[in-house]
């Protein structure tokens, strides 16, 4: 039988960070390392290749208000996918997002559900706002809406603290998470401060957002249970913005937020070194712009990640992370094609040449 419509990605094509091929085959939207027979209608693309990237933290239907509509929505995915994500864990939306999973020309889109939080203790409109004893429920049905994930408001401003305090006692997260796992599901915490941090971890949380907070005294703990961290990076750079328009009803937890600012890039090349799995994830959607993930790689390397490692945050550990495939063979062909190397310099992920979406050049 003749095969028709074939792609032809020649070069260099990344697999893996020690696994570089001189091209590949997209057949019927699936990637094959052998040359079809009979292959007509070939259209050839060249350069460096990369499994489409990974953006582990993103909000596709958020806005600054809250939810937003199915078209805002859309071009929020399609700014990514020009950015050449093309896999996107949503950590976190009050919009029902799943018309995207009948959209091959729109990224993948791994769901947590709609984020869990306490009682005014989060962003107007975001989460849903609920007291310790429903935190149980709550998990569980976010648990049966997502795709695998559930993600928890872990700290926020108290205002009558002033400042940075957790959301939940620890009985309550421990049971919560536990239910959770029962279902199926891992958890997310958005964590900005120190506090909050050892419940979760020690109550069995799979990864933390953020991690501002993450102490010298914190990382063992981390590394013994293996929680992953997704730093966001981009989004913390906003912090000092944020603590200038608290300050002066909140002016300790504004100096709290500017000391977090202030030693970021240590904390990420802290938990870096120790072991601690990092990933690329840009916050975006509320009140960040969707398409930041070059952005992203590029605020690892510059807080020490070396950039092999930094660019594996976002395409093959990250995968192999969210349970996706790469670039291996029968795998949908979900790639990015660039110019010139990426590990030698990670800036050229801001450039796409081609991105390549189920198989069809969409960008």
């Amino acid at each position: 039988m003749s095969v028709h419509a074939v792609l032809h990605v020649k070069g260099r094509v990344l697999a893996g960070p020690d696994d570089v091929r001189d091209e590949l085959w997209v057949v019927d939207g699936r990637i094959s390392y052998d040359r079809p027979v009979g292959a007509r209608d070939v259209r050839t693309v060249a350069g460096w290749a990369l499994p489409g990237l990974v953006d582990a933290h993103c909000h596709v239907g958020l806005g600054p208000q809250g939810p937003v509509e199915a078209g805002v929505a859309e071009k929020q995915a399609l700014t990514d996918r020009e950015a050449g994500t093309l896999l996107i864990r949503d950590a976190g939306s009050p919009s029902d997002t799943r018309w995207v999973d009948d959209r091959a020309d729109l990224p993948k889109i791994i769901r947590a559900g709609r984020h869990i939080a306490r009682t005014r203790r989060y962003i107007r409109g975001f989460a849903h706002e609920i007291e310790p004893d429903d935190l149980v429920a709550y998990v569980a049905r976010e648990a049966g809406r997502g795709d695998g994930w559930v993600k928890l408001v872990g700290d926020w401003i108290d205002r009558e603290a002033g400042d940075l305090t957790p959301s939940w006692p620890r009985e309550a997260a421990a049971a919560a998470i536990a239910e959770a796992h029962r279902l199926g599901a891992r958890v997310t915490a958005h964590c900005f401060a120190e506090n909050s941090l050892r419940d979760l971890v020690e109550s069995g949380i799979d990864c933390i957002e953020h991690a501002t907070g993450l102490t010298e005294d914190l990382i063992p703990l981390f590394v013994e249970r293996g929680v992953a961290i997704v730093p966001t990076l981009v989004n913390i750079a906003t912090f000092p913005q944020l603590a200038a328009g608290g300050e002066a009803k909140f002016p300790n937890w504004s100096a709290h937020i500017r000391r977090l600012h202030e030693r970021r890039y240590d904390t990420v090349r802290a938990a870096y070194d120790a072991g601690i799995p990092v990933f690329v994830g840009t916050d975006a959607g509320g009140t960040l712009p969707h398409g930041l993930v070059a952005a992203e790689v590029a605020e690892l390397v510059t807080a020490g990640i070396p950039p092999l490692e930094a660019l594996s945050a976002t395409t093959w550990g990250a995968r192999e992370w969210l349970g996706r495939p790469g670039l291996d063979e029968g795998a949908p062909a979900d790639l990015v094609v660039y110019e010139t190397d990426p590990r030698a310099d990670v800036g050229v992920l801001a450039a796409p040449r081609r991105v390549v979406l189920n198989g069809r050049v969409v960008g």
